[in-house]
C-alpha cells in the first residue's frame, strides 16, 4: 500500500470515531484504531471485519508505543477522551488524566517510534467557556475562559498540541469542534437523551415525562457526519500548529431541540426539570464562526439539524425495538 493511506484513530469505538472510520474506509484508507479491552464495540459492528483493532490504553504509554511501531501510521486522529462535561465535575482528576496525560502519551509514542504523521486532535468549544455578548460568533482568537474541568482539560490538550508542534516540529492540527450529534450519540448527551426518552415513551417503556436540564442554554450543533468530514479535511488541508473551529455557525436554544424532536412524535408528554441534570456552572451560549476553517478547506455543514435529530430519534427507536 502506498504511503499516506494508513490512518490510526484513538476512540475508534466511540461516537465520532466510528463515523470517522466509516468515512476513511469509503475513501480507501487502511484503518487502525486503539481499543481498550473493556470497550463496547456495537458502534463498529458493521465494519469490524474491515478495520484493524489494537488493544491499548491512552494511559499506558507502552501500549501506545507498540501500536505506533506496529502500524506506523501516516495520519493520526486523536478523538478518545472523557467527553461528558457533567462527569468532569464528579471526576475532575480522571478527566484531567485521560484528556491531558493521554494525548501527551500519544505524542511521546509517536516520537519514540520516530514517525512524522499528520496528527489531528479533537479539541472543544467548551474551552471558550464564558463568552461575552459582543464575542459572538466565537472566533479562534477569542479568550479561553473554561467553566468546567472538562473545558480546562481540553485547553491543556490544545496547548500541549501547540507546544509539541513548536518544540519538536510535530504536524499537529487542532480542531475545536462545537456540539455535534447524530446516530450513535451516547444517551447521556442532551439530544440523545431527549430522543431515547421519546422513543421509550412511544414504546410504552416509561411514563410520559421528559426529564430535562437547562433548556435556555444556546448551542451550535453540527451533524457528526459533517464533523468527521471536517476532521478529514483538517488533516488534509490545514496548517500544523494552527487551530480551527468546526461548527454550524448558528446557535439554538436547547428548548428548540426538544420542540423539534417532540414534533416528530405523536406522544403527549410532560416536561420536568431534573436537578441532577443541572450543571454547577453552565455556558450560556456557544456559537462559533467556521470562516477560518472554510477558507482553508472549503468545508461547510451540509446536513440540517432537523435531519440530524430525525436520524438520531430513529436510531433510538430501532435500538429500543430490538430490546423488546
Amino acid at each position: 500500500m502506498k504511503r499516506n493511506n494508513i490512518a490510526f484513530i484513538t476512540g475508534i469505538t466511540g461516537f465520532a470515531g466510528s463515523h470517522l472510520a466509516e468515512l476513511l474506509l469509503r475513501k480507501g484508507y487502511e484503518v487502525h484504531g486503539l481499543c481498550r479491552w473493556r470497550s463496547r464495540t456495537e458502534n463498529i459492528d458493521k465494519i469490524k471485519e474491515k478495520i484493524h483493532l489494537i488493544e491499548g490504553d491512552l494511559l499506558d504509554v507502552h501500549s501506545l508505543q507498540e501500536a505506533m511501531m506496529d502500524v506506523r501510521p501516516d495520519l493520526v486522529f486523536h478523538l478518545a477522551a472523557q467527553s461528558f462535561v457533567p462527569a468532569s465535575w464528579t471526576s475532575p482528576a480522571v478527566t484531567l488524566e485521560v484528556n491531558v496525560v493521554g494525548p501527551c502519551n500519544l505524542f511521546e509514542a509517536v516520537r519514540a517510534a520516530k514517525l512524522d504523521p499528520v496528527i489531528q486532535i479533537a479539541c472543544s468549544s467548551e474551552e471558550y467557556g464564558l463568552v461575552k455578548p459582543d464575542e459572538v460568533p466565537i472566533k479562534e482568537s477569542n479568550p479561553l475562559r473554561p467553566l468546567s474541568p472538562y473545558g480546562v482539560s481540553k485547553v491543556a490538550m490544545d496547548y500541549l498540541g501547540y507546544q509539541y508542534f513548536k518544540s519538536y516540529g510535530m504536524k499537529i492540527i487542532r480542531t475545536r469542534g462545537f456540539n455535534h450529534s447524530g446516530p450513535r450519540r451516547g444517551e447521556v448527551f442532551v439530544c440523545s437523551s431527549f430522543s431515547k426518552q421519546i422513543a421509550e415513551i412511544e414504546r410504552g417503556g416509561r411514563e410520559p415525562i421528559i426529564r430535562v436540564g437547562n433548556l435556555s442554554a444556546k448551542r451550535d450543533f453540527t451533524d457528526v457526519r459533517d464533523m468527521v468530514n471536517g476532521y478529514f479535511l483538517a488533516i488534509q488541508k490545514c496548517k500544523p500548529g494552527e487551530v480551527y473551529n468546526i461548527c454550524s455557525g448558528r446557535a439554538i436554544k436547547i428548548q428548540k431541540v426538544l420542540d423539534i424532536l417532540l414534533a416528530m412524535s405523536k406522544v403527549k408528554v410532560k416536561v420536568e426539570q431534573d436537578p441532577s441534570r443541572m450543571r454547577p456552572s453552565d455556558v450560556p451560549i456557544l456559537q462559533g464562526s467556521f470562516s477560518k476553517f472554510k477558507r482553508q478547506t472549503g468545508w461547510k455543514p451540509k446536513i440540517s439539524l432537523e435531519k440530524t435529530l430525525k436520524d438520531l430519534l430513529n436510531y433510538w427507536r430501532q435500538r429500543i425495538l430490538k430490546k423488546k
